[in-house]
């Protein structure tokens, strides 16, 4: 299996490692840690080193409650920090749904953009079909950021998201777009309760279902607050299992804040299968 993207054919063969790279004020988790233009690449560099497969930068936070940022001040955030970024030799993503930053990112040699809003704004979808080439990641959202919790999904949410995501990526297919270039994304926390998010992840075979891979955000989300009672900087552990837990259930792709952590549990987990493999049934 194959992400093909701008200048990479991504092989997801074995689960790949997405490191996040906020260029903001106020994300929820890591908001400021990496809001300069320096500091943003020096975390970009901290990530590869780590093993990140590649990197998703945003300059908007769309946590619940986030208002939307004015275009000309993401732009800022963001084109410094893609322009040095794609000069690092892997994928680089950028989180957005604005179109103008999505060709303007393009532009500048960036390999994915992926859409919170599934390229439901106007004219995004135009963007990444005319490119005709760089990769996209269609995510599942209720609502949007600045209401969504508090009015999140009723019924069950697993049936509602898989046919959404099959609807977006036919739309997109129609557009001329290969479906070796899109990837899914169930949107964990975007909208959901705790009980739909990881009734998603326990189902998540049945979204893997649709033959087109999956890529799982749980990192530091506050589904794993709910059962932890742990806050935000302390959620280190519990968001290492659910990734572990979402490339059990079929991901092929985990956006991750803790690069290292991640990389070395998947790393345990790889060499299990490998061994599982290799071992004949018992009988």
């Amino acid at each position: 299996m194959l992400w093909q993207t701008s200048r990479f054919a991504i092989d997801l063969t074995r689960p790949r490692v997405m490191g996040i790279v906020n260029v903001t004020p106020d994300s929820f988790s890591d908001g400021g840690s990496h809001a300069s233009t320096a500091a943003a690449l020096a975390h970009c560099e901290r990530l590869i080193r780590e093993g990140a497969d590649m990197l998703d930068i945003g300059g908007e936070s769309t946590r619940p409650g986030s208002p939307p940022l004015a275009l000309a001040e993401e732009l800022a955030r963001v084109l410094p920090v893609v322009r040095a970024a794609v000069q690092l030799g892997v994928p680089v993503s950028v989180d957005s749904y604005k179109p103008q930053v999505m060709q303007a990112c393009l532009d500048l040699g960036a390999d994915i953009i992926n859409d919170i809003w599934a390229l439901r704004q106007p004219g995004a979808a135009q963007v990444v079909a005319q490119h005709g080439r760089c990769g996209v990641c269609l995510m599942h959202m209720h609502g949007e950021p600045l209401g969504m919790q508090l009015a999140p999904m009723t019924g069950d949410a697993v049936p509602l998201v898989l046919a959404f995501l099959q609807r977006v990526a036919i739309d997109l297919q129609g557009l001329g777009v290969d479906l070796t270039r899109i990837v899914l994304d169930p949107g964990i926390g975007f909208g959901k309760t705790v009980e739909q998010n990881f009734a998603l992840l326990a189902r998540q075979q049945e979204l893997a279902a649709l033959g087109l891979p999956l890529l799982a955000g749980w990192s530091r989300k506050s589904s794993l607050g709910a059962v932890t009672g742990l806050a935000v900087d302390e959620r280190l552990a519990p968001s290492v299992a659910a990734a572990l837990l979402a490339v059990q259930q079929g991901a092929r792709i985990v956006r991750v804040h803790d690069v290292r952590a991640s990389v070395a549990a998947l790393a345990v987990w790889q060499a299990m299968q490998a061994q599982a493999a290799r071992t004949p049934p018992s009988v």
